[in-house]
């Protein structure tokens, strides 16, 4: 059709269309909020080294300062049957691959026949004089049952392996992610090469960087 001035008339765009922007804009930034969510939930899943703990000194320290080097989560007692060879084991691999890969990290702990009775000082002395332990220690804690600290929650949860006794050893790879457990009875000697193939790993991974 042709106006008064005898060009052709041009009808208004249908509104048609519009009704969908609207939703499919609340669409779209709702699915972006989810994304975000679902980001931000992946982000903050929790690993070892996400814990905050209390070091022999009493001081509140955060595991974070290991990330990226291989631990060893040991409970540790004075006075127990497997506290001379284990100490001294200990301290060997601490000496052998530490402490920059590599970090035995002590907790004591009295649950298990009362064998960890002194003081967080007292502890650490007998630790540093008796087997010269340059390894990080921790304040005693309970490592099971309801009262265990959540650090150790989580690597039961992880590796289904909760102690029974003392000197149990969760081997704790460079991400925060405990990747195997092992009880009383076993020696540190026997998973040495489970240790030492988690640090040749990094080493190698720092060398392919350069």
């Amino acid at each position: 059709m042709l106006d008064p001035e005898g060009s052709v008339e041009h009808k208004p765009p249908s509104s048609f269309p519009r009704v969908f922007l609207v939703p499919l804009a609340m669409l779209l930034a709702i699915a972006a909020l989810l994304l975000l969510a679902f980001s931000a939930t992946r982000q903050k899943e929790p690993d070892f080294y996400t814990f905050k703990v209390v070091n022999i000194r009493g001081k509140l320290v955060s595991l974070e300062k290991y990330r990226g080097s291989v631990s060893l989560v040991v409970n540790v007692a004075s006075e127990c049957g497997y506290t001379d060879n284990h100490y001294k084991a200990l301290q060997q691999l601490q000496r052998d691959l530490g402490p920059y890969h590599f970090n035995v990290l002590a907790f004591p702990c009295n649950q298990f026949g009362q064998q960890e009775p002194d003081t967080n000082k007292e502890i650490e002395s007998f630790a540093r004089k008796t087997y010269g332990a340059s390894f990080p220690m921790f304040s005693k804690i309970a490592v099971s049952g309801a009262g265990a600290i959540p650090a150790f929650k989580y690597l039961i949860d992880s590796t289904g392996e909760e102690p029974t006794w003392n000197f149990w050893k969760y081997l704790v790879d460079p991400n925060g992610k405990a990747v195997k457990a092992w009880d009383s009875t076993v020696s540190v000697e026997e998973i040495r090469p489970y240790v030492t193939e988690l640090v040749r790993k990094i080493i190698l991974k720092k060398k392919e960087e350069l």
